[in-house]
């Protein structure tokens, strides 16, 4: 019976040397700048900041993903981004269900908050990020979104809440 209890004793931890390695890693990353490919980040402080005219979005439709951080709370994260009519969007799926909003809770918080920086090829963009529920321009962009990305991003699913789409503006 002894030898069983150290024996389990002995797996246990052993697995939370795995668990405390990957909890330390995203603690970690919550301070730098941006995220990395598994963690959010932190604020993203590198990089220029774009001022001028608005730049010609047609270039985001070759990039995967973009460093995004909201400014409250200022937390980084990478997403998908597309371009429709030389505007940016982004969006959240998995929002129509409790698992899905408890999982994704920067679309929630950018409902409250729009204020956010984009970081593309090095340079930061000021945004203010605009809910889309509805529209003729769901047609086009959810097209172009599927042409990109693996996704099932339809109009239906946006009107019916289960993704949520954001314009990311320029702020003022």
């Amino acid at each position: 019976m002894k030898l069983f209890k150290n024996v389990v004793a002995v797996v246990i931890c052993l697995l939370l040397i795995p668990i405390a390695a990957v909890a330390t890693a995203g603690a970690k990353q919550r301070f730098e700048d941006g995220p990395n490919r598994v963690f959010s980040g932190g604020p993203l402080v590198a990089g220029e900041l774009h001022s001028g005219a608005e730049p010609d979005w047609r270039f985001v439709s070759e990039i995967p993903t973009i460093e995004m951080q909201l400014v409250n709370p200022a937390q980084s994260r990478r997403i998908w981004i597309a371009e429709y009519e030389n505007k940016i969007y982004v969006w959240s799926g998995y929002m129509g269900n409790p698992i899905g909003r408890i999982w994704k809770q920067w679309p929630i918080q950018a409902e409250r908050d729009g204020r956010a920086v984009i970081r593309i090829n090095g340079v930061r963009y000021e945004r203010q990020l605009r809910r889309i529920q509805s529209g003729d321009v769901l047609d086009g962009l959810t097209a172009t979104i599927t042409a990109k990305y693996p996704s099932a991003t339809t109009r239906a699913a946006v009107e019916a809440g289960d993704v949520w789409v954001f314009e990311a503006a320029p702020r003022g």
